[in-house]
């Protein structure tokens, strides 16, 4: 019988991704709308931590809490040196941060649009990147977290290419592909991408503990 975990995000993006990842393996992965865990007011503060391993932890002990399953936690963003690692755990709520997010448009669309607006006098040299991905787990709310990290790198490009993906994908040229992530096959850019490297590294933890 396949054991069910749950993953603590609403990121469509991130719930396809990390169902992709997960399929044909002995684990039923559910999240919060499968559980009927409604959104409340408090979840805004999981991502109130300095760090992506703060941010991953609270985010499945939260969870974990709430659903008295067994919980991943995962919190991810994009690095870029030009920018001293800006906008790291902030990635989601880039311009959001800086009062740049226009009404009534999509985050990524503003978010992307802050950073190219960052980056306009940065040559080509200067664009290196890297998305980071920290996955955590635990068996119980109260339970020490099992961590794995990963990163993948890449240079951000001075415009957007490529329809798929989400965030900051567009802009993302993967130094192993030699494309953007929004360019890449989902299949392809989960073989390179940080959430596809910690997710697979955080199954083999999970299948030598279950199976």
């Amino acid at each position: 019988m396949a054991r069910k975990l749950l993953v603590g995000t609403r990121n469509p993006g991130k719930e396809r991704e990390i169902s992709d990842i997960f399929a044909g393996l002995p684990f039923q992965v559910v999240f919060p709308s499968d559980q009927f865990l409604e959104r409340l007011p408090e979840e805004a503060d999981l991502e109130r931590g300095v760090t992506f391993i703060e941010n991953a932890v609270a985010k499945a002990r939260y969870f974990a809490k709430r659903s008295g399953l067994a919980t991943l936690g995962e919190d991810s963003g994009l690095e870029v040196d030009a920018l001293h690692g800006a906008p790291g755990v902030h990635s989601a709520r880039f311009a959001a941060l800086y009062g740049t997010a226009g009404a009534g448009t999509e985050p990524d669309v503003s978010n992307n649009a802050l950073l190219l607006e960052r980056l306009a006098e940065t040559p080509e040299a200067g664009r290196g990147a890297r998305y980071r991905c920290v996955v955590a787990f635990v068996e119980s709310a109260g339970a020490s977290p099992q961590l794995v990290e990963a990163t993948c790198e890449g240079r951000i490009l001075t415009a957007p290419r490529g329809s798929g993906g989400f965030g900051y994908d567009p802009l993302f040229f993967s130094t192993d592909l030699g494309a953007t992530f929004a360019e890449a096959p989902l299949a392809t850019k989960q073989r390179v991408s940080h959430r596809g490297r910690a997710l697979r590294a955080l199954i083999e933890v999970l299948l030598r503990r279950y199976t």
